[in-house]
């Protein structure tokens, strides 16, 4: 089986218009990367005409399908039964999208069958990656 999961969705970018800016994203999980999600942007809704990728906690999504969840640059909250909310923030400014809560569910679903909740801390050297993070903070 697969590890790697790519699923298109189209979110809303939530603005002052009435109906938002309809903005196509697509969700990436890769098993060897166990804890993360990938959220990539085209150029074409990027401010820099470059495709822009977000990285965050796989388990941030999962939270925030329940209740608000997160504490840096990524939010994520339910917005009714059938709509969630994803801020993103950065020093160039904040998008609120708005997604169909049944497309992330489905993402989730696929990418816990290629890499289960329980698994993915199984491969990590956490001794390894903790000394990479301090030489790179130097």
């Amino acid at each position: 089986m697969s590890t790697t999961v790519e699923q298109s969705v189209l979110a809303r970018l939530v603005t002052d218009a009435p109906q938002g800016v309809p903005v196509p994203v697509t969700l990436s999980y890769d098993g060897s990367d166990p804890l993360a999600v990938r959220m990539v942007f085209p150029p074409e809704v990027s401010l820099h005409d470059d495709g822009v990728t977000w990285v965050f906690a796989r388990n941030l999504i999962d939270r925030g399908l329940r209740a608000p969840a997160g504490t840096g640059d990524v939010h994520v909250w339910p917005l009714g039964r059938t709509q969630t909310m994803v801020e993103l923030r950065s020093p160039d400014g904040l998008a609120l999208l708005e997604f169909g809560t049944a497309a992330l569910r489905r993402f989730l679903v696929r990418t816990y069958a290629a890499v289960s909740a329980e698994a993915e801390n199984q491969d990590l050297d956490m001794d390894s990656a903790l000394a990479e993070l301090l030489r790179e903070s130097r």
